[in-house]
Order: structure tokens, then C-alpha cells, then sequence
């Protein structure tokens, strides 16, 4: 139980902190994101609206104009970047850093001109292949590889302006690589953090459990002596004054106190889950079990009808393994409704799946879920019967979690239904 609860709270803390994480960080980098590509785009629209065809160089040294295109303005290549041939904008300090293309189309597809920065970094026939692409796609904005992009439509020509986003890119990338490396670090410590405040929350409901768990135990084997020579003396009194309904009522109240101390030494042992463990035959196990309960059945004008898959076989003890199944016979025999019971035992993937269900009267959700709470019981009227205390049920869940297993309640379609689940041998 305890475990399932240090789980609980190790997944609830490890998850919120990193979904709150992953929140913060992907908010950022997509943050960083959307404001590096307004601004390329927003150097794009300056750079367009100051763009001037007149301003930029002929693509091929040599060739004749194509028909229609302005006459470009000489260009040394050699001289001064600023003076120069440097497009528009290029002298406010935002365009300093960065390096924009441009490719000019006449209305007929002629390549009027290429303008690549004055830099080697793209060649005038890359730039051609890059602005083709980016034309047959038909989109006016966008990007295209390390190229952020903008088409306009002139009169004379279309224009399409790059700009080079390689260092943004690279700089998203680090950043990237910066947040998962820090993430990953970070999961790691929350992960440890949150074992370490479970086990601090966990651990004194852990050691008062314990130390219920002891006295129960403790006052079992202690209680046991005083009700044995409760019982001799009655047994003596009654030889010697005979039948007296004073006696009668001393062995009754010891006898249920007897089976009261039983069950909860029995739940004391399963509950440590400290008994030694073999191979079980459940299927066989199982059979054995129902044949003595069908005549207990039919005394009270009940049938048991079973369904019992073979060859299933557990690791566990066989002793605990018959007082979990005896637990929900009986059950269903005190408790049930109805004329019939019905058990089965099948294989589920790597487990065996045991199911009691019988008629039963409605059951509310919160019913069922203190169906395994020590000293409870639905009927209050049947309170005072013997060897009936609540913790049957209660047996049977610490019976079945100390095979590794589970136990629940359902009621459905009129019928409490018991499903207990245990894994089988490997």
C-alpha cells in the first residue's frame, strides 16, 4: 500500500514539475521563435519598400539587357562596401548584420537582376535555384532552408528578397540543445526530490502502520491465553453445576471472541506477506476448494456453478490461497441474494483472473470502495452473527497484494462481482 502511495506522489510531483517545465521552456524557445522570424520579416518589408531596381547590378558581365530593365548604375567591385552597390537600407545598423539576396524577374521569366550581398557566401546560380523554388511554391512569405523570404509584384518585374537566418538558425538550434540538456538535468534532480520528499511524507504513516500491524499482532497471541482458560474454567464450572444459560453465554461470547482473535492474527500474516512461498496448482487449487462449499450451497437452497480454466499455475502459499478463495464463497454464501453464484478462473495475459459474483442488493460507489476496510459490514443487522466481523474482506486484500496481486468490487446488472487478479508463475 504504502509503495503504490510513495508511487503516487513521486509521479504526481515529477509530472506537474515537468509539464510546468516543458510549458516554460517550449514557451520560450517558440517565443524566440515567432520574434526572430517577425523580425527577419520586418527587415524584409524595409528592405523591399527601399528597393530600387535602378540600384542593382546586371546578373552576367557582358550580356544585353533584357528588354524593358533599367540601366544599371556602374559598379566597382573593388571599392568601398558602402559606397558601393549596397542596397537599400544597408546603412542603418540593423541591416549591418545581416545579409540580404535579391533576385529580379521581368514579366516575361528573364532574369533582370541578381544581387548576392557582395559576398561569396551564395553564388548568383544559387540564389537563381533558390528563387525558382520559391516562386514555384506561390507563396509571397515564407522560408526556404536557411533563407527567410519575400515576393512582390511590381510594375515591370517581381522581386524576391532573402535574407540569410543562419545565425538565428544556429542560435534556435543552441538554444534547442541548451533547454533538453538542462531539462534532462533537471528531471533527473526532480525525480530524485520527489523520492526523497515521498519517502519524508510516507515514512511516518509507514513506521504508525508497523507499529498497528505489531500490537494487533502482539494483542492476538496474548488474548489467545486468557480465552483458553476462559473456556477451561466454563468447561469445569459446567461439569460441575451442570447446563446454566450463564455459562452458555460465557462460550458464545468466547467462542466469537476466539474466531474474532483468528481472523486477526490471519490478517496479521498476510499482511507482513512474510510466509514461504511454491508452486501452486491454482486451477487445481481452486477445484479442491469448491467441492466441500457445494454442499454448503445446497443446504441453503443455493447452486455454485464454476468455470475453471487449467493449467494455471502461481507462486505463493497454497494455505493463504484457499482462505482468499473460502473468503468469497463465503461471502457470497452469507450475503448473496440470489439462488446462484457464480466462479470462474481464467487466464488474462500474464495473470490469472479469479471472479465470484452473485446477486446482491444496490451497492453505492462509496459501498464499494470501504468493502475492504477493516470491521465494516453493509448489513448492520447481521452484526451480532458469529466468525462475521468485517475483515474477511479485508483478509482477502492483503492475501492477494502479498502475491503481487489485486482484488475489487464491482456491482453490475444487479450482481456484486469480486475480480481478484494474480500473476502467474513465470
Amino acid at each position: 500500500m504504502f509503495r503504490k502511495t510513495k508511487r503516487r506522489i513521486v509521479f504526481t510531483v515529477v509530472f506537474s514539475l515537468i509539464a510546468l517545465m516543458i510549458v516554460t521552456l517550449t514557451t520560450i524557445y517558440v517565443s524566440n521563435h515567432i520574434a526572430l522570424d517577425r523580425e527577419n520579416s520586418k527587415m524584409l518589408r524595409m528592405y523591399t519598400e527601399r528597393f530600387s531596381l535602378e540600384d542593382q547590378p546586371f546578373p552576367t558581365d557582358g550580356e544585353q539587357m533584357p528588354k524593358g530593365a533599367p540601366e544599371p548604375k556602374p559598379v566597382d567591385k573593388n571599392g568601398p562596401f558602402e559606397e558601393q552597390n549596397d542596397g537599400p537600407g544597408r546603412k542603418e545598423p540593423e541591416f549591418r548584420l545581416s545579409t540580404f539576396y535579391s533576385v529580379v524577374y521581368g514579366e516575361s521569366g528573364d532574369v533582370l537582376s541578381v544581387n548576392n550581398g557582395n559576398n561569396e557566401l551564395q553564388s548568383e546560380e544559387s540564389l537563381l535555384e533558390i528563387a525558382s523554388s520559391i516562386l514555384k511554391e506561390g507563396k509571397k512569405s515564407g522560408k526556404s532552408g536557411n533563407m527567410a523570404y519575400l515576393v512582390e509584384k511590381r510594375d515591370g518585374y517581381t522581386l524576391v528578397a532573402m535574407i540569410d537566418s543562419t545565425i538565428n538558425d544556429n542560435n534556435q538550434n543552441r538554444l534547442f540543445r541548451q533547454m533538453l540538456t538542462i531539462g534532462s538535468a533537471a528531471t533527473v534532480i526532480l525525480i530524485l526530490l520527489s523520492v526523497f520528499i515521498a519517502r519524508r511524507i510516507v515514512s511516518p504513516l509507514e513506521e504508525n502502520d508497523r507499529r498497528q500491524k505489531r500490537f494487533v499482532s502482539d494483542a492476538g497471541h496474548e488474548l489467545k491465553t486468557p480465552l483458553a482458560v476462559i473456556s477451561a474454567n466454563s468447561e469445569l464450572l459446567r461439569r460441575e453445576t451442570g447446563q446454566n444459560e450463564w455459562l452458555d453465554n460465557i462460550d458464545y461470547e468466547t467462542t466469537r471472541m476466539s474466531d474474532l482473535v483468528r481472523q486477526l492474527l490471519n490478517l496479521s500474516r498476510a499482511e507482513r506477506g512474510d510466509t514461504p512461498r511454491e508452486t501452486v496448482d491454482f486451477t487445481r487449487l481452486v477445484q479442491g476448494e469448491v467441492l466441500p462449499f457445494e454442499s454448503l450451497f445446497f443446504e441453503k437452497g443455493k447452486q455454485l456453478e464454476s468455470a475453471l480454466e487449467p493449467d494455471l499455475f502461481l507462486e505463493g502459499d497454497p494455505n493463504q490461497l484457499r482462505q482468499l478463495l473460502s473468503i468469497l464463497l463465503d461471502n457470497a454464501l452469507s450475503h448473496g441474494t440470489g439462488s446462484r453464484v457464480e466462479l470462474s478462473l481464467k487466464r488474462e495475459r500474464t495473470c490469472a483472473a479469479l471472479t465470484v459474483s452473485n446477486d446482491a442488493e444496490e451497492m453505492s460507489g462509496e459501498t464499494l470502495s470501504r468493502l475492504f476496510d477493516r470491521f465494516y459490514r453493509v448489513d448492520e443487522a447481521r452484526s451480532g452473527s458469529v466468525a462475521h466481523y468485517g475483515l474477511g474482506l479485508s483478509i482477502a486484500q492483503a492475501i492477494a497484494e502479498a502475491h503481487g496481486g489485486s482484488i475489487r468490487a464491482d456491482y453490475k446488472d444487479g450482481k456484486a462481482v469480486f475480480t481478484v487478479v494474480l500473476p502467474l508463475r513465470k
